[in-house]
């Protein structure tokens, strides 16, 4: 048993590592004297079913000791911005509402989430971001939406 374990554990790595968040930039927000500072931090997602739409997620990063062995719990707050970034293609049909990103944001019960959802009556893409936990989430959020061109055909499963 235990010698499945570790492949499969790395396996599960392997593909999280590929979906992840480009760092744009950090500002420092406390200073720490052991570890790194506390900062707010700047990521670009690229939305993975609509090509052309990047989201720009603004997010607390917790420093000091715990930061650094990634055992801290950053703060709920969020802040989104998706924008048109090049043309807007949907290759596949997508869904209505869909997670498109999930990101571990304390040691195990807390995750940073991406939601795209579609309002066909006004052709446009629908971004959310919020962070939730196993027992209790948090009702902070942020939203934004891209509109996309009526001769672009938004097809949904």
């Amino acid at each position: 048993m235990r010698r499945f374990t570790v492949p499969l554990l790395l396996a599960l790595a392997a593909t999280a590592a590929t979906i992840h968040a480009e760092e744009i930039g950090s500002v420092d927000t406390v200073f720490k004297f052991i570890g790194p500072d506390h900062k707010i931090v700047v990521e670009a997602y690229d939305d993975p079913g609509v090509t052309g739409v990047t989201c720009f997620i603004s997010r607390a990063k917790t420093g000091g000791i715990k930061g650094a062995f990634g055992l801290a719990e950053d703060k709920s707050e969020a802040s989104i911005a998706c924008r048109q970034v090049g043309p807007i293609a949907i290759p596949k049909p997508i869904k209505e509402q869909e997670e498109i990103f999930s990101e571990r944001i304390s040691l195990i019960f807390k995750r940073l989430r991406i939601v795209r959802m579609v309002d066909p009556k006004r052709h446009t893409l629908v971004y959310l971001t919020y962070s939730d936990r196993v027992i209790e989430g948090s009702p902070q959020n942020s939203i934004t939406a891209v509109a996309v061109d009526r001769a672009t055909p938004i097809p949904l499963r």
